[in-house]
């Protein structure tokens, strides 16, 4: 199903005058024509859409700029990177195809309708109160605040389910600092608050620090950013307590099914205790996620980190097994000729367990859009060969995020929290 516009045009108001009324538009005397606003949770969404708006101006995509990865976007952004001389093995989303877009000639009209433009995974959750802050390549605009009443579509269950609003906060980077002081009212504490960074984290730091200030539980993408910051980040925030979802460990879940699935049979758990290498492909130059996995299978089977540094191809680390033996880790960096609109998926898995007495046993995972090969060479033939093919999820953020939200969990999935640390310091 399609994204669906909010049910009236949004009417543009002051800043000020935006929470009383909404105060009104819930009133008793209001609902009859409104509905009733729903007691669930607020959503509050920082959405730059960079690589939308430069695209659109361009004239290279067709707008409205909706802040939603659509195939026409990600097929414009593949082009501006053949167009830009980029690499091949380039995200078609990437800081450098937005600065390369950004260079591009053309002055196209954009009608912007991020916060209107409601993804129906989204909407099903009858989210109370919709909040987002769209930031404008123009950083000389105004601020600009808009607000509109919500319900699902018939279809949806509609009409009589709970309906909330949206709220749209639009303008320039210090024009949308201006607007920060209505945020507050806006944010019942009675509801729980999430707060989805959908964009770069190393981007308006100071601006994330004040929206995502605990009790709001923060989502965040660990593909998006400078690979160490973005770890750090995410340790700093589990590290302090706050609730943090990951839509980078997230994909991961097909990963770790696999992996648990195939040492799940009684005859092969003991080869756990016997692994001595570890190899992980990623796409591209951005190992956050390969090194997120290797974080949670170092935790799981109690190995201690001895050394870990960046080598020209990837990471190369040692861990120490509880047994003593050292484990050798090392992740590769895979160019690859379209690579997923998510920078740094996995490519492959191989882990290799030789015990002392006995033979051995090397299983491969890789994903159905890459081949086992590479991993299959170096010497491995002595050894019980086991391949799996891992499923690879193809979900929007918009699905990824209602998934989350339909949890409704208020802590930080205890798995990553344990993760977490161990993959910052692999990179550190």
């Amino acid at each position: 199903m399609s994204p669906q516009l909010t049910l009236q045009t949004p009417l543009e108001l002051a800043p000020s005058d935006v929470p009383t009324y909404l105060e009104q538009l819930w009133s008793p005397e209001q609902q009859g024509s409104t509905g009733t606003g729903a007691n669930t949770f607020c959503l509050l969404v920082w959405q730059p859409a960079w690589a939308e708006q430069q695209l659109v101006r361009s004239g290279r995509l067709q707008g409205p700029i909706t802040g939603q990865q659509s195939k026409e976007l990600i097929a414009s952004g593949r082009q501006a990177v053949i167009d830009a001389d980029l690499p091949l093995s380039t995200p078609p989303l990437d800081g450098s195809v937005i600065e390369a877009a950004a260079t591009f000639s053309g002055n196209e009209s954009m009608e912007d309708l991020r916060g209107q433009y409601i993804d129906p995974a989204l909407s099903a959750l009858q989210p109370r109160r919709l909040i987002t802050l769209a930031p404008t390549i123009n950083d000389g605009q105004s601020l600009e605040t808009m607000v509109a009443a919500y319900c699902p579509l018939p279809e949806e269950g509609g009409g009589t389910a709970a309906c909330g609003d949206v709220v749209v906060l639009r303008g320039g980077r210090a024009a949308l600092q201006e607007g920060m002081n209505i945020l507050q009212p806006l944010l019942p504490q009675s509801m729980p608050s999430w707060v989805w960074w959908n964009g770069f984290l190393d981007e308006a730091p100071a601006l994330m620090e004040q929206l995502a200030s605990a009790p709001r539980r923060l989502i965040i993408d660990t593909a998006i950013g400078r690979p160490r910051h973005c770890l750090e980040l995410l340790s700093q925030r589990v590290g302090s307590g706050q609730a943090v979802n990951d839509l980078n460990w997230l994909r991961l879940r097909s990963w770790h099914e696999t992996l648990a699935m195939v040492f799940d049979p009684p005859h092969r758990r003991d080869a756990l205790s016997h692994v001595v290498q570890l190899d992980v492909d990623v796409e591209g130059h951005h190992p956050a996620q390969g090194l997120l996995l290797t974080a949670w299978i170092a935790d799981r089977l109690g190995w201690d980190l001895l050394s870990s540094q960046e080598v020209e191809d990837g990471v190369a680390s040692v861990f120490r097994r509880s047994d003593g033996v050292e484990v050798k880790f090392h992740l590769m960096s895979v160019p690859m000729g379209q690579p997923s609109v998510h920078a740094g998926q996995l490519v492959g898995l191989r882990m290799v367990c030789q015990p002392e007495q006995g033979k051995g046993m090397c299983v491969i995972l890789c994903a159905e859009s890459g081949g086992c090969m590479r991993l299959e060479g170096g010497g491995m033939a002595d050894l019980d060969l086991i391949e799996e093919v891992v499923p690879v999820q193809h979900s929007t953020p918009e699905m990824d995020v209602a998934r989350l939200l339909s949890g409704g969990h208020d802590s930080t999935n205890p798995l990553l929290a344990s993760a977490a640390p161990l993959a910052a310091r692999l990179l550190a």
